[in-house]
């Protein structure tokens, strides 16, 4: 792992219960956690995003004044970097930390804005509520295979957009977004779809399709939605399942190849995709096609 980070680490010490955990290519962390009774206090390396997804209603924060709670799903606790912070799990409680350094905030920073302050301090926030924040994680973080290569674009763009959101509204700079307007020019339209294309047996990373407009992320993401329609994360799904479903009607192909071709290295998770796309698992269509 490019970076250890403090509170991954405190809490696999203590009762919380590891569920799923993945590096992103930029070095930033996602873990779901489950835990009950324990007592645990971080004093971290780095910034956690965190969010309630079920229960948490017993969670308790140690403040001068006692402990408190106001947990709950949907509720959201930001501890920046060098901040300790004392819990009391006494429920159920079932969370999503993003870890991150204030390298990755500065790398969003200078990619967006052209700007790199001397120092990005961080808020501190405890049980608090952000519209963004949940249907960012709720849209690309729950429900997804954080394991499936086909999903890393979905996963690298989440990362980006809820640290882009943390420095226009949780630090001391609370830079406005730049305004985007018009798509790609079509000469660089063409050459980012040709390069997808080729590309679909690969993971497929928010940065390596910005890297072809030679634009930042954020200015890539939005100019291929205007351009597009939709935002490059859901047009690859739509041509990775478009490819899939040519090689199943008319290849000989076994299936377990053809999701590998698609970008899944799961045939089960492949075809649970393909099912909610087309109705049919890949092997009934097949069937139908002959």
């Amino acid at each position: 792992m490019s970076h250890s980070y403090g509170t991954f680490e405190t809490l696999r010490q203590q009762n919380a219960i590891l569920r799923d955990t993945v590096d992103l290519h930029s070095g930033i962390q996602l873990a779901a956690w489950f835990n009950n009774h324990d007592t645990v206090t971080v004093n971290s390396n780095h910034h956690t995003l965190s969010l309630y997804i079920a229960d948490g209603y017993e969670s308790y924060h140690k403040t001068p004044h006692g402990w408190k709670n106001g947990g709950g799903p949907d509720r959201f606790c930001l501890m920046p970097q060098e901040s300790e912070s004392s819990w009391d799990i006494r429920g159920n409680l079932s969370f999503v930390h993003l870890y991150c350094t204030d390298a990755h905030l500065r790398e969003v920073g200078e990619q967006i804005w052209d700007k790199r302050p001397a120092t990005f301090s961080l808020d501190e926030k405890t049980f608090a509520h952000d519209e963004r924040i949940t249907s960012l994680y709720r849209h690309f973080l729950l429900g997804c295979d954080w394991h499936q290569q086909a999903n890393q674009l979905a996963l690298s763009t989440a990362s980006t957009l809820l640290l882009t959101h943390l420095i226009q509204r949780y630090t001391n700079v609370q830079w406005q977004l730049p305004k985007v307007t018009g798509g790609l020019a079509p000469v660089v339209l063409r050459n980012v779809l040709a390069f997808i294309d080729s590309h679909l047996d690969k993971p497929l990373m928010l940065a390596e399709l910005a890297q072809q407009a030679a634009l930042s992320e954020y200015h890539f993401a939005r100019m291929f939605r205007q351009s597009m329609k939709v935002a490059p994360h859901q047009y690859v799904m739509q041509r990775r399942m478009e490819k899939a479903q040519q090689l199943v009607r008319h290849s000989a192909l076994p299936l377990t190849d053809i999701a590998l071709a698609c970008g899944f290295n799961s045939a089960s998770h492949f075809s649970n995709r393909f099912k909610s796309v087309t109705g049919l698992t890949p092997s009934q269509l097949r069937a139908a096609s002959q």
